[in-house]
């Protein structure tokens, strides 16, 4: 079994449904789930033996779970000695996310930038001249607690922000969105990966001036040097994530509990986009899909 291949359309392929049936099938014994989770949770490997008191099942019963784990790319088994060592594939912490983020549609074939992009918004250069209106914007986003958990205007000097990948929209002469990307590392080994962040007015919501923004953001850093962008929006913000999906951006996932705003602990949603020219070597022996 195969590395699951990227496609030029949204549907899944016969092929890479059977895959993540097959995977599904193997963990639709509880039993299955409870040992990969203990596996998962050890550090290392963790022998038959061990695995066997952990879970408070008779050694042969494991041993035939084992083997379907084995089987479907979750696990791999080592002799050591007279014992077996039992470790989780790495390749399926991600590739088991993936195949529920492919089956429920959150995955978008890259490049994945929308093409129905609003004829009257137009996205340029952000300048200093525009920076009145780029924290007017950023208020009015703050104000409906679900963009970010500042709880005042920053400065927004554009210091922060990297050089050729702070773009504004406008329409009718005004502008009514910003985004702008930012280092999220000084070392040199994450100098193209970038956090994203998109605003837009508050009378300007609803017309695409979200997605010409995003649209701009992405090809720039496509094209620029960037090779990740990520963003982390709160899951209550549904346009948002809608928004990015559409551009090509994957659920990573829930950061729980991560912020304190206003007295109440707030999640977060992390999202990544890798440009679609990436050389990463996707591991030609991993049976669970790579990003």
């Amino acid at each position: 079994m195969g590395a699951i291949s990227e496609h030029d359309d949204d549907l899944l392929t016969s092929d890479d449904a059977e895959t993540y049936a097959s995977w599904f099938a193997c963990l639709a014994e509880p039993m299955r789930v409870r040992l990969l989770h203990a596996i998962a949770t050890s550090p290392g490997s963790i022998s038959v033996g061990e695995l066997a008191k952990a879970v408070g099942i008779r050694q042969p019963t494991v041993s035939h779970h084992l083997r379907k784990l084995a089987d479907a790319g979750f696990v791999t088994l080592t002799r050591a000695g007279t014992a077996t060592r039992v470790a989780v594939n790495p390749a399926c912490c991600t590739g088991l996310p993936h195949a529920a983020d492919a089956v429920m549609g959150v995955l978008n074939t890259r490049p994945c930038c929308p093409t129905d992009l609003p004829p009257d918004v137009t996205t340029r250069p952000m300048g200093d001249a525009d920076l009145d209106a780029v924290r007017e914007i950023h208020s009015q986003g703050l104000a409906t607690g679900d963009t970010a958990f500042e709880t005042r205007v920053p400065d927004l000097s554009g210091e922060g922000w990297l050089t050729g990948h702070r773009w504004v929209a406008e329409t009718g002469g005004r502008v009514v969105g910003w985004t702008a990307a930012a280092p999220v590392s000084s070392l040199p080994a994450y100098a193209g990966v970038a956090e994203t962040s998109v605003w837009v007015a508050e009378g300007a919501r609803g017309r695409g001036v979200g997605k010409a923004l995003l649209y701009r953001q992405v090809t720039e850093a496509d094209t620029g040097g960037l090779w990740t962008l990520q963003a982390s929006v709160p899951p209550e913000n549904r346009a948002a994530l809608s928004l990015h999906h559409q551009a090509g951006f994957r659920t990573v996932g829930v950061r729980e509990r991560i912020a304190r705003h206003r007295g109440t602990w707030r999640d977060t949603v992390l999202l990544e986009r890798r440009r679609s020219t990436d050389d990463t070597d996707r591991g030609e022996d991993c049976t669970c899909p790579t990003r």
